[in-house]
């Protein structure tokens, strides 16, 4: 045990902005990373959202669907925006599709898949994203826009009792949704 008056190490001045450095640095790395390492993701989650629909499954027309909104495929958004965007997508797509109500419309194994890989994304993007409150300021807050469209998917789903027909737009909305991630992550490549 060390004497009591023994003199401690003192860090530099210098030490805590050069660790605030370093972890913003390993933050940005993390991000880049994740789309870098894994290019497949929204090919691969496209796939898998094509195999969890039953072969049976028909088009069907109901009233006033949901649609991706036009304002969230033209932004011009820098790469931290685009990143939070992107989880926003993914945290709202894993909680409507990992309802039970889909267990009995869609092929379970392939569901499983998807939904563990939303999850994986999900996580890292968490890790590597500042807090995102301070991302977008105004009116035209990208969040907004999608946490809105996701409640009028739930709505959507609740108005017509969570049926096949009502499960099959919504995969196909899905499918919407993940090739804007694509677009996303070409963004948060920069």
């Amino acid at each position: 045990m060390a004497a009591p008056n023994a003199p401690q190490p003192r860090l530099p001045h210098a030490a805590p902005a050069l660790l605030l450095l370093l972890t913003a640095l390993a933050t940005t790395l993390a991000c880049q990373q994740l789309w870098t390492h894994d290019d497949t993701f929204p090919g691969d989650a496209l796939r898998l959202l094509q195999d969890v629909a039953p072969s049976h499954a028909q088009p069907c027309h109901l009233q006033e669907p949901p649609f991706f909104p036009d304002t969230l495929l033209h932004n011009n958004l820098r790469p931290h925006q685009a990143a939070a965007t992107a989880l926003r997508i993914l945290q709202n797509l894993f909680h409507t599709l990992g309802t039970n109500s889909t267990r009995q419309h869609w092929h379970s194994q392939p569901r499983n898949d998807l939904l563990n890989k939303l999850q994986h994304y999900i996580h890292h993007l968490e890790r590597c994203l500042p807090d995102n409150a301070t991302l977008f300021k105004g009116p035209c807050n990208p969040l907004l826009t999608i946490n809105k469209y996701f409640r009028d998917i739930q709505l959507f789903l609740h108005a017509h009792n969570h049926s096949a027909c009502a499960w099959e737009h919504v995969r196909l909305e899905a499918r919407t949704s993940l090739q804007h991630l694509h677009n996303l992550t070409r963004t948060m490549r920069r």
